[in-house]
């Protein structure tokens, strides 16, 4: 079973998309990049304005990798009230460093959630050092948006490692990058706990466009009902 994860850039879209009760409300600005964010106050105010109960997850922007960069911006963005903080891991940069510096915000708990990008063919052995830190979560998406879909780009084994790996870590485990509604078959026998959306839920599939509620219905109907519960602690 996975759950959806639907990405928007204003309030506006936040509440939208709860309409359609998606299981977690991803915050980000996509036309700032892969992991484009939203400035800490207005993701504060969007999830005061959400109902009780809802999952917020937010990015905390297309940074360089470096330790005291990450872990600052990442205790700025946990202070918003978001359930979850997603830190993408580019290339390049002593990465070790980088999670020990975010293991203090882990061991705060902070419930953090690493995106590394299926494009620049990490290394997965990471997501053991992810758990030891205290990471929530471990998320494969893609960097560079032109280059097709994650399952265009990774074959079914490695997405299936990926999943088993991450399970087997003991983290919450997600699936993104350009996913559309064609993807969802493929990726849904690999069980990870969810997949994200952004360009798949826009007008012509852009996702700097507005959302096509047509879409967000159609994603959301192949997808099984929510059990939150699954989803907290």
């Amino acid at each position: 079973m996975s759950y959806m994860l639907a990405s928007v850039n204003s309030l506006a879209e936040a509440l939208l998309v709860e309409q359609f009760e998606v299981d977690i409300i991803d915050l980000k600005q996509p036309a700032r990049g892969a992991l484009g964010a939203l400035a800490a106050a207005t993701v504060k105010q969007i999830v005061s304005h959400l109902p009780s109960g809802t999952l917020v997850s937010a990015t905390i922007g297309d940074l360089p990798m470096l330790p005291a960069v990450l872990a600052a911006a990442t205790l700025e963005m946990a202070q918003t009230g978001v359930d979850y903080v997603k830190i993408g891991f580019f290339p390049d940069g002593d990465w070790p460093a980088c999670i020990n510096a975010l293991s203090v915000a882990a061991n705060q708990g902070h419930q953090l959630v690493a995106v590394l990008f299926a494009d620049t063919r990490p290394d997965f052995g990471v997501i053991a050092l992810l758990a030891a830190a205290g990471f929530r979560g471990v998320m494969l998406d893609t960097m560079d948006k032109q280059l097709g879909s994650l399952p265009q780009i990774v074959s079914a084994a490695e997405l299936a490692e990926f999943v088993y790996l991450s399970k087997q870590a003991g983290l919450l485990c997600g699936l993104a990058g350009s996913l559309k509604l064609a993807d969802i078959s493929e990726l849904l026998p690999l069980q990870a706990d969810y997949l994200g959306f952004r360009g798949g839920l826009c007008h012509q599939s852009c996702r700097t466009a507005e959302l096509d509620t047509s879409r967000i219905a159609a994603i959301k109907a192949l997808l099984a009902e929510p059990v939150r519960s699954e989803l907290c602690g």
